[in-house]
């Protein structure tokens, strides 16, 4: 299918998702799922708790890889580290790129990236935000260049793919205002802004944003390589800042409930096949949250 044509499609099934007879119903359906899987719920430490409380109450909750502790954490670090060499330049012809993904290819190289996201401790995290069994979409290393270019991811917006996104973001160098960090507009805020906008889904222009908010209420997230970011992307405006001082590397984990609300939600990051080699030594949970499509 075309771009175009898939475009087309996921606009007429999100304006389909919003006839109010289907929203009401979907919000009947979706708080029975949370009142019968809240006794399953895991059980998490009180720093973990407090990361949970922090994204409840602010939207965004930053820590570290050294702080979160994983076992797996020095070789995926390592193997992102050698990866992000690897990622090429966009070509001279198109001015309009932005950013750089790796390919299936140099993430099935370095499965430890793509494992990491399916340590126990951190499903068990993702779990307890969204309340629900988790759907794990996969992990991204981008490059994002350090051009003028204003498009998409860099304008803000609301992940509009299920009442709960969370993302976790690591970065793999140091993060300076000028390097494109992550930035937010807090929960309390992003309200009365989508009431203001009238805001249901894509992208707002800043110019348009600081007709209504000042620039000093945007929250960048900094921090040294290895900083971790736990945003609620479903909850709040959010973009990546334009990096002027240099490209910016970094990784992304993506993770809603297993009962999203969009069905168009993009495909996983690796193929099937792929998946099915990778999941090999998981245990049976972390398969679910892979396979979970095949679930339903």
């Amino acid at each position: 299918m075309s771009i175009l044509l898939q475009k087309i499609q996921n606009r007429l099934i999100r304006n389909f998702y919003n006839l109010p007879f289907l929203q009401y119903q979907a919000e009947l359906e979706y708080q029975e799922a949370l009142a019968k899987h809240i006794v399953n719920l895991p059980i998490i430490s009180p720093d973990e708790m407090n990361l949970i409380e922090t994204i409840n109450n602010e939207g965004v909750a930053i820590t570290s890889l050294e702080a979160l502790g994983f076992a797996s954490t020095t070789s995926m670090f390592e193997s992102a580290k050698s990866l992000m060499h690897q990622i090429p330049s966009p070509s001279e012809d198109n001015s309009n790129e932005f950013v750089v993904h790796a390919n299936p290819q140099q993430i099935m190289a370095y499965p430890e990236i793509f494992l990491w996201g399916l340590e126990q401790r951190l499903i068990n995290l993702v779990e307890t935000y969204l309340g629900l069994p988790v759907a794990y979409h996969g992990a991204y290393l981008r490059r994002d260049i350090a051009n003028q270019v204003e498009q998409k991811s860099r304008l803000w917006h609301i992940d509009k793919e299920d009442r709960k996104v969370l993302k976790i973001i690591v970065y793999l160098q140091d993060m300076s205002e000028d390097r494109g960090p992550f930035q937010y507009i807090p929960l309390s805020l992003t309200s009365s802004l989508s009431q203001s906008l009238k805001y249901h889904h894509g992208y707002i222009q800043d110019a348009t944003m600081q007709k209504i908010i000042s620039p000093t209420e945007y929250k960048s997230c900094l921090g040294a390589a290895g900083t971790v970011i736990i945003a609620a992307t479903g909850s709040i405006f959010h973009r990546g800042k334009v990096p002027v001082a240099g490209d910016r590397f970094a990784l992304f984990y993506d993770y809603t409930s297993r009962i999203q609300t969009q069905s168009f939600y993009g495909n996983l990051s690796l193929s099937h096949q792929d998946l099915l080699l990778l999941s090999q030594h998981l245990s049976q949970p972390q398969r679910d949250c892979i396979f979970w499509q095949h679930k339903l």
